[in-house]
């Protein structure tokens, strides 16, 4: 049987090799090259995108001889010719999608609706998401098995395909996580699957002399949708004789960095209220190339990243309670300081929501105290309410201080105003302040009636209150409490109640 699996693989890596390199020098005299048309595109050159059409080829010859030809290759097992036939025709469709939208784009509903119609031909051939792990115990699904298993494929069809934007990096990793395909069938006896995964992994090996830094062909929507799509198959071929959580855990893990490039992309693209399927030059490869890594490192390092997905995924062989809890707790982490590392704003966006939720009683009580000023503004009939409303509203809550500025009309209809009220907590330094707010404050009548400042020395920690309270509510407030201070001013009420000063400092008691 080692002498079959080590056939298959070297006949599939030299058909792949003398195919690619036919196919390459074909395209170029033929004029099939692909031309970088925007800013995400990293190649310079004039360079040929259907290398995928050497690794189908490749594959299917093998596929095939293994139904036509067994003893030739020296196989013992006996084949299913159903279950070849059930992952290479769904496989066609979709190699047949991605080499059409290599020459005429196709709409990605369009792609999406046929990569669906794929995987619905593998749940009729008996491949499907047929239960999940869950925490009392495997669950198993009814009529629900089929659009799971036609998101399985469309997940991981084109996860692949988002990751195709550097010299070898969608190949290369996809190779890691064939081999990890090929060693879980391996241990849970499936010949058949076993004899598929390194007839892919040969494919993709022969193609990749070609395809790493500097490259001179591609893989085209073509390879990466098949590849893609295969490994999505193969993954659910491979499960019917394995444990569950092996069975769903290993293949998400070990196909890991496709997987979270695809979450992470339509993630970002939600947040930052983007179409979600549309191409843009904020990939993980993009990222790190702006962080002044050249090509062959990026895919150096992320190649490291797909083999120890894989080599992680395969200590899942055997779980246990503990090892898959470690399991977890390596790719957690791995993936947040990735993230923190790649600096994406959408994510630091999040975590700031996230940190104010945890917050948000705070923010209840400092917003209770502007609400609660805004009304108690409508009872004020002199400016020393008005200052004890101030100093309540503000001394419990983020800001550092404030200044009134009031300029009152006097009888004349100038104005006639006193100083400042000022206001500082305790050991308060006004000069430190690290921002102000000010609101302008106007009558019904236009007129202005002065501003006030508030201002704040640290500005390392958020800001727990609603600005728009202020700006809105509050301030309409105070400007109706000091125009009627100012109406009683012109009327000559207010004389004998408030004698005028250059200065007034509020106390903080």
């Amino acid at each position: 049987m080692t002498t079959s699996y080590i056939g298959i693989f070297i006949a599939s890596v030299l058909l792949s090799f003398v195919l690619t390199r036919s196919i390459r020098n074909l395209a170029n005299a033929r004029g099939w090259v692909y031309a970088p048309a925007s800013s995400r595109h990293i190649h310079k050159d004039l360079i040929p995108r259907l290398g995928g059409i050497a690794i189908f080829t490749a594959f299917a010859i093998i596929a095939l001889a293994l139904i036509a030809f067994p003893d030739f290759l020296g196989i013992a097992e006996p084949i299913s010719r159903r279950t070849v036939l059930t992952i290479l025709g769904p496989a066609t469709l979709v190699f047949l999608l991605g080499l059409y939208d290599d020459f005429r784009p196709v709409n990605p509903y369009v792609k999406f609706a046929i990569q669906g119609v794929a995987g619905a031909l593998l749940y009729m051939g008996g491949f499907g998401v047929f239960r999940l792990p869950l925490l009392f115990g495997a669950h198993e699904f009814g009529w629900i098995a089929l659009p799971l298993t036609i998101l399985w494929v469309l997940w991981i069809t084109n996860a692949f395909n988002l990751l195709d934007g550097v010299d070898g990096l969608a190949s290369g990793s996809a190779l890691f996580s064939t081999l990890t395909v090929f060693v879980v069938s391996l241990v849970a006896g499936n010949f058949l699957v076993s004899s598929l995964t390194l007839a892919l992994a040969g494919a993709i090996l022969g193609f990749l002399r070609f395809n790493f830094n500097p490259a001179t062909i591609f893989l085209g929507d073509c390879g990466s949708l098949f590849i893609g799509f295969m490994l999505s198959a193969l993954a659910l071929a491979g499960a019917g004789k394995t444990p569950t959580i092996v069975a769903v855990a290993i293949p998400v893990i070990s196909f890991g960095l496709p997987v979270l490039e695809t979450v992470l992309s339509l993630m970002r693209r939600f947040l930052s209220g983007q179409p979600l399927f549309v191409a843009d030059s904020q990939h993980i490869h993009h990222k790190l190339l702006e962080r002044g890594f050249s090509q062959q490192q990026v895919v150096v390092i992320l190649y490291a990243v797909s083999a120890g997905c894989g080599l992680l995924s395969l200590f899942l062989l055997y779980p246990s309670g503990p090892m898959v809890g470690i399991v977890l707790f390596v790719i957690g982490t791995g993936i947040w300081l990735g993230v923190q590392h790649l600096g994406y704003h959408e994510f630091f966006e999040l975590g700031r929501v996230a940190l104010r939720t945890l917050e948000q009683k705070k923010i209840i009580v400092h917003n209770l105290a502007i609400r609660r000023a805004t009304e108690a503004m409508s009872k004020a009939q002199d400016i020393n309410d008005i200052r004890v409303v101030l100093r309540d509203a503000f001394e419990g809550n983020d800001f550092d201080g404030f200044e009134l500025h009031f300029a009152p009309s006097d009888a004349d209809g100038g104005e006639s105003g006193s100083g400042p009220l000022i206001w500082e907590k305790p050991n308060g330094e006004h000069s430190d302040a690290a921002w102000t707010l000010t609101l302008d404050l106007k009558s019904t009548r236009g007129e202005s009636l002065g501003w006030l400042s508030l201002y704040r020395k640290c500005s390392g920690a958020p800001l727990l209150v609603d600005i728009n309270l202020l700006i809105s509510e509050f301030n309409i407030a105070l400007a109706r409490a000091l125009e009627r201070v100012s109406d009683n001013l012109v009327q000559g009420s207010a004389s004998a109640n408030e004698t005028p000063a250059d200065h007034v400092m509020i106390g903080t008691a």
